[in-house]
């Protein structure tokens, strides 16, 4: 028993020590301890933060590792022996990694050899910093007994919270007491009660009007984007969601919305200069006929071919945009500049704040959509395609007029996300529709929850709108995006909001006497 809980923490201590590693080669220990420092509300204006906060940082991994390699109550006989071992001894070799490579580079330090030739993000202050201002030696000593201590007390508060029963029975009555007046008839009639429904809706509303006059241009840009964003995970939803198709080529569509209406709109090639209502119009229109005719010829494809199919496509409209070919009807790589924006009885609405209201409406309206068609007997036809579409043609379904309404759909939605993308920044170019739009909203979709309405929501915001608040981590963020994806597919696969399953509705039946069975 004992060798099985060493062999869980030394499993679980290489795999942070290697964590660490990577952390201190790509100048992340530097930023996480930033971050740590802008939690406690000191926004450091140095290059590397203050000890403490570095400290901090590392004790917070030190425990991760040591509350991962603790014991998990009732699947085996846990001790404390057990769960201290755990702890330890991955505290332990997580600190042996950290001092072998703080004592490395810090060696290199004191030869005055400066590592950044090779390593532009380990800086000498960042290594000072990792051996706590010390000498090479006596910094990895510290380092190792700051991440032991740090995994062998946390694993043994997290076995005493798991396996004291007071404490568990507590906690539970607490959470039964919650969900018990929570779940009381006087709090569910106030719930159902149709005047709270109309205050909530009221209070909302006025939230959204409120807020984009309050947040200032900087932030109506950032949560503006989060809304277009929003738009294209609703609309990739219906196909990758709910039908079950894998399209990366997303982006495509993206484009096409976008570009139909700059060429519609901007003096530039051709200067036709349409009304921005009928132009947005035509621009979800363009988008849906694209999905319409891509979608003829490749639907009847599955998994990985249809995904390579739609990339070739996406990649096709990028290149064609950029060509010479192709620069006197698209402007070319220089893009399409001083598109219009949206008018309302001959008066123009194109701040910040009114492309808010906006794309706040477009969010609205999409989403109610979104849940009409989740809801609907076309819903439930793509939902038991993505199941088994060999079953669902059994069942009468036509799979191929199922699959091409649900391209055609989200290509529209994409449209329109394009539109409102070309229109708010008044210019779109080959470059605003590369692969990394539709990888974006492809792991937006993954991690909210993929074919769940309010997991696009979450995802939206936790891949488009914390990098923005967080600046610090913005150099990171195709590495958090692959850590991310990494640990959704081993902890949740079907995202932090994972979707439900449809509930069987149960058909009335009458029985002779006239009276429901």
């Amino acid at each position: 028993m004992r060798s099985s809980a060493v062999d869980k923490g030394l499993r679980t201590g290489v795999v942070f020590g290697i964590v660490i590693v990577t952390m201190f080669l790509i100048g992340f220990t530097v930023t996480g301890a930033g971050l740590v420092g802008k939690i406690f509300g000191v926004q450091s204006s140095y290059s590397t933060p203050p000890l403490v906060f570095f400290s901090i940082f590392m004790i917070l991994v030190g425990a991760w590792a040591g509350v991962t390699a603790s014991p998990r109550p009732l699947l085996e006989a846990d001790t404390w022996n057990r769960a201290l071992l755990a702890g330890g001894s991955s505290g332990a070799v997580s600190g042996l990694f950290s001092a072998i490579i703080g004592f490395l580079f810090g060696e290199l330090n004191s030869n005055r050899i400066d590592p950044r030739t090779y390593l532009p993000s380990v800086s000498p202050e960042s290594i000072k910093m990792f051996l706590f201002d010390q000498t090479p030696f006596i910094g990895s000593l510290l380092m190792f007994a700051l991440m032991t201590g740090s995994g062998l007390a946390a694993a043994a508060l997290s076995f005493y919270l798991r396996n004291n029963g007071a404490v568990r029975s507590s906690l539970r009555k607490a959470s039964e007491s919650v969900w018990d007046s929570i779940r009381s008839e006087r709090v569910s009639n106030i719930i159902q009660n149709k005047y709270t429904r109309y205050a909530s809706l009221l209070a909302f509303a006025a939230i959204l009007i409120i807020l984009p006059r309050t947040w200032g241009g900087y932030w109506n840009y950032v949560f503006g984007t989060v809304g277009i964003y929003i738009i294209l995970g609703l609309g990739l939803n219906i196909i990758t969601g709910w039908a079950g198709q894998l399209v990366i080529g997303y982006v495509a569509f993206f484009a096409v919305g976008a570009y139909t209406f700059a060429l519609l709109t901007a003096p530039e090639p051709h200067h036709l200069m349409m009304n921005f209502w009928v132009a947005l119009g035509l621009g979800v229109l363009a988008a849906a006929i694209s999905g319409l005719l891509i979608g003829l010829p490749i639907l009847n494809l599955r998994g990985d071919y249809l995904a390579i199919v739609t990339l070739g496509f996406a990649e096709i409209i990028r290149i064609l945009l950029k060509s010479d070919l192709m620069t006197p009807y698209t402007a070319g790589p220089r893009g399409i500049r001083d598109i219009a924006g949206p008018t309302i009885l001959g008066k123009s609405f194109i701040s910040d704040v009114d492309f808010m209201y906006l794309i706040i409406i477009a969010v609205l309206v999409v989403t109610f959509l979104a849940n009409r068609l989740q809801n609907s007997r076309t819903g439930k036809a793509w939902y038991a395609i993505n199941l088994d579409e060999t079953v669902a043609r059994a069942t009468g379904i036509n799979a191929f007029a199922s699959k091409l309404l649900a391209l055609s759909l989200s290509a529209a939605v994409a449209g329109l996300a394009g539109v409102l993308f070309a229109s708010r920044n008044q210019f779109t170019g080959p470059d605003d529709h590369a692969l990394m739009v539709s990888i974006n909203v492809i792991c937006l979709v993954i991690v909210g929850g993929i074919g769940n309405i309010p997991g696009i929501f979450l995802g939206a915001f936790a891949l488009k709108g914390l990098p923005e608040i967080l600046r610090e981590t913005e150099n990171y963020r195709l590495l958090i995006f692959g850590v991310l994806l990494i640990v959704m597919m081993r902890l949740r696969p079907e995202g932090f909001l994972p979707a439900k399953r449809p509930e069987l509705e149960k058909a009335s039946v009458q029985n002779p006497l006239g009276k429901e069975a």
